[in-house]
């Protein structure tokens, strides 16, 4: 069976950056997705169309059909009384974070000073070459139920 809308997709997958780090990798071997419904970013979906099980690829995945380039705007200097506990918090550190439109958004520290943090907004993957290395495990079609909700059920409930 070929990869398509509404199919639920099993693959291993290994993301590495242009210097050849490991960024991510999938947990016990298995991934799970649901071809079609934006689950995974558009640039690795767009590659895996029409592969069957056994397939194996390497895609370059650019900024725009990743998690996007970096803006700006998200960058944000912020008094550092708004954090609970200002002792936790230094460059790397990331958090959830509530965004202009009421959405939850989570923040990376990027420097912190006297008086003020300075926070990045943007994904942490943006800006960013994804090299991805990817295995098709399995294809099958997606249940009505899976179809409707948009994305996979695995065993033991919902998965998200």
């Amino acid at each position: 069976m070929q990869i398509e809308q509404n199919s639920v997709v099993t693959l291993h997958y290994t993301l590495k950056d242009n210097d050849g780090n490991i960024i991510d990798q999938s947990d016990d071997g298995s991934f799970l997705y649901l071809h079609g419904a934006m689950n995974i970013i558009p640039g690795l979906e767009n590659a895996l169309s029409g592969k069957s099980a056994g397939d194996e690829i390497s895609v370059k995945v650019s900024p725009e059909e990743g998690y996007g380039e970096k803006d700006p705007q998200r960058i944000q200097e912020v008094p550092k009384e708004m954090f609970d506990s200002a002792a936790d918090i230094q460059p790397g550190v990331q958090f959830h974070a509530q965004g202009p439109d009421g959405n939850a958004v989570v923040v990376t520290v990027v420097e912190v000073k006297d008086e003020a943090v300075v926070i990045d907004g943007n994904h942490a993957l943006a800006g960013m070459d994804l090299n991805f290395e990817v295995k098709v495990v399995d294809v099958r079609e997606a249940s009505a139920e899976e179809v409707e909700h948009g994305h996979v059920h695995g065993p033991g409930g919902h998965q998200h």
